[in-house]
């Protein structure tokens, strides 16, 4: 039952309700579900094209935004007036709903409207509760969530669903101008085939690794239910044998998920892969030979062949029966990605067709995933896939100086989940994160900066390697690399010693009989590495006494939050690698978190961090000991992250 205006609260899953950088007047959309209780904020996109364009927004969103969620609302940082500017926030949600929908008829749905003043950064929320009405009631509350990611992995799974198709189509020679309303039929048709009695629709768990994954299911087009709205859907409860695959919820392929680990992020998440299949002998008597049509052009005619990769994700309760997840979301997102598609082909039709790829992503600070076609005619280098990507940046309100959205970032989901968890099916034998897990610092009222993503740990010995005594600041720069690598800055693979040391000859650092020597490096030589092979320019800090460090906690601690890269600290024939600081500004107490390549022992994380390998080393501890010699000169490598939108 939907609770009254007045008893309602706003529910708020997103980290972050407002986007930063915004401006006076900025419009953004709510994003929510159909299947989550009203006023549920999900996520919020930033309406990019002003006015706004309500034609433009709305083919964003339907390419970008999964079924199973929708604009709820609209949100408005306006003036002291909270009522009428969340009044125009509510209106310009229903346009675009209207414009979503593509039907143009009266929105009854309640509608979430807020303002936010720009002052004092307050938000208010109000109901729209019909299109008719003038008058908004406010909100009496809203909460943030805490567990969001839970909240809607737990109970929500994933459909995927790829179809390659390749459309023919023709049109007369004579008439170049019919070749866009022929392919539009062919288009329609396309779309037709999907709801036809015979199409069979295969839906199977990505889990294979498991011996007990249940086996496909087989929709057909004749048992499907189009058209129903998803929120007044009857849920189904989990069953382990049904016979009616009408009975079936999706949740039949996530039987013994609730024993396994939480599940937070779409990357990890419950997933069914749907296959799509034309069946067009089912109703055939008798076997027989395969039987070519034919069909001839009374004209001269141009034939011209379309490649049209559909790939969709959409989202849906595990509760939900399977046979509308597919009728309801599954087949309604292939006709709005072939409609996509259809707008982006049409100016080229008659010329060579961009080289279109759709990919998912689950950029931090967004719970759900996004799907974004790009034309890969240009390069990801190419000011115009960095001006698309920053335009993707700017609507979900991610950081300019992240390549979140390039293709490397893409969510995979060609492999079972098992498979991610094992590093030897991945390839490395290398520790990832060995900092997770480790006891706390020992800084009573310290706040802790680390480094932001993942990085492999490098140290002596690996790789068959000695370089026990001499190559700890060269792992130093390899666990460094790596980051860059895992961030997806770089393609370039981690270098070997004699890579690093060819790099300094190459550059004219070093002479050439420096190649195959134990001579150590230090930051210098660090910073020109990374500037030759990933373009990384670096800072340079230098303390003539391991005593001067804690004087530098609050800058190296804006260095892990602004920058969040590894940190190499050399001091004489010493490196390590730094991951963060734990700091008290009242009483100047503060902790290093060091990684120690000097380690040789095999990739046992137990004995790593047991063995203080990794781990919170104090300034000073209880006894006046400081881990860094207060006679000894140190200095310090900080790399900067490139702008690389």
């Amino acid at each position: 039952m939907v609770p009254s205006s007045e008893t309602a609260t706003v529910r708020v899953l997103c980290q972050k309700l407002l986007l930063s950088g915004n401006q006076p007047g900025t419009l953004q959309w709510l994003i929510g579900s159909p299947f989550f209780p009203p006023f549920t904020v999900v996520s919020t996109f930033r309406c990019i094209h002003h006015s706004p364009d309500f034609q433009q927004e709305s083919d964003d969103l339907r390419k970008l935004l999964p079924k199973g969620f929708e604009v709820i609302g609209g949100l408005i940082i306006g003036d002291s007036d909270a009522e009428k500017t969340a009044f125009e926030a509510v209106r310009a949600a229903r346009r675009l709903r209207k414009h979503l929908s593509e039907g143009g008829e009266l929105d009854d749905e309640k509608i979430v409207g807020a303002s936010c003043d720009a002052g004092t950064g307050t938000i208010h929320f109000f109901i729209s509760k019909s299109e008719n009405l003038t008058k908004l009631e406010p909100v009496g509350s809203f909460v943030y969530e805490e567990n969001s990611g839970k909240y809607l992995w737990e109970n929500g799974c994933l459909l995927h669903c790829e179809l390659p198709i390749k459309l023919p189509f023709y049109f007369p020679a004579s008439s170049p101008s019919d070749s866009k309303e022929k392919f539009s039929d062919a288009i329609d048709a396309v779309i037709t085939q999907f709801k036809e009695p015979y199409v069979v629709y295969i839906a199977e768990t990505l889990k294979k690794a498991s011996g007990d994954a249940p086996k496909p299911v087989v929709l057909r087009g004749k048992d499907l239910g189009f058209g129903a709205d998803a929120s007044n859907i009857n849920r189904l409860p989990a069953a382990d044998q049904v016979s009616d695959t009408k009975m079936l919820s999706c949740s039949h392929f996530f039987l013994n998920s609730k024993t396994a680990a939480a599940v937070n992020s779409a990357e990890n998440a419950d997933k069914i892969h749907i296959s799509v299949l034309l069946n067009r002998s089912e109703k055939s008597p008798t076997s027989g030979a395969p039987v070519a049509e034919y069909f001839p052009a009374m004209e001269e005619a141009r034939l011209i062949v379309v490649d049209l990769n559909l790939d969709v994700l959409t989202y849906a309760p595990k509760d939900l029966p399977l046979m509308h997840a597919v009728s309801n979301l599954v087949i309604p997102a292939l006709v709005d990605q072939l409609y996509s598609l259809k707008k982006i082909i049409l100016p080229y039709l008659l010329m060579v067709h961009p080289q279109l790829r759709i990919y998912h992503f689950n950029p931090p600070g967004v719970l759900h995933p996004i799907t974004i076609i790009y034309e890969l005619n240009y390069g990801e280098t190419e000011m115009k896939q960095v001006d698309v990507r920053k335009s993707l940046h700017l609507r979900l309100g991610l950081p300019l100086d992240r390549p979140l959205l390039r293709t490397a970032n893409a969510l995979d989901l060609s492999v079972n989940d098992d498979s991610r968890g094992n590093i030897k099916k991945r390839g490395s034998f290398l520790l990832k994160d060995v900092h997770i897990g480790i006891p706390s610092s020992g800084v009573a009222e310290g706040v802790a900066s680390i480094i932001q993503g993942s990085y492999e740990y490098y140290h002596y010995l690996q790789d068959s390697f000695d370089d026990s005594g001499w190559g700890c600041a060269y792992r130093s720069l390899q666990t460094i690399i790596s980051w860059f690598r895992l961030q997806h800055y770089t393609s370039v693979a981690v270098p070997s010693h004699r890579e690093i040391q060819q790099t300094l000859v190459e550059i004219g650092d070093k002479d050439p009989s420096f190649i195959g020597s134990r001579e150590w490096i230090g930051a210098i030589e660090l910073s020109f590495v990374l500037d030759k092979l990933l373009g990384v320019s670096c800072k340079i800090m230098n303390f003539r006494s391991g005593s001067e460090l804690p004087e530098k906690c609050r800058e190296l601690a804006m260095h892990f939050e602004n920058q969040g890269t590894p940190i190499m600290i050399g001091g004489g024939v010493l490196a390590y690698t730094l991951l963060g600081v734990d700091y008290d500004e009242g009483s100047g107490d503060c902790a290093f978190l060091i990684l120690d390549p000097h380690y040789t022992g095999s990739e046992d994380h137990k004995k790593i961090v047991n063995g203080g390998w990794c781990g919170w080393k104090k300034a000073v501890d209880s006894k006046g000991k400081s881990f860094f010699l207060q006679n000894k000169f140190y200095n310090l490598l900080l790399p900067q992250r490139p702008n690389m939108v």
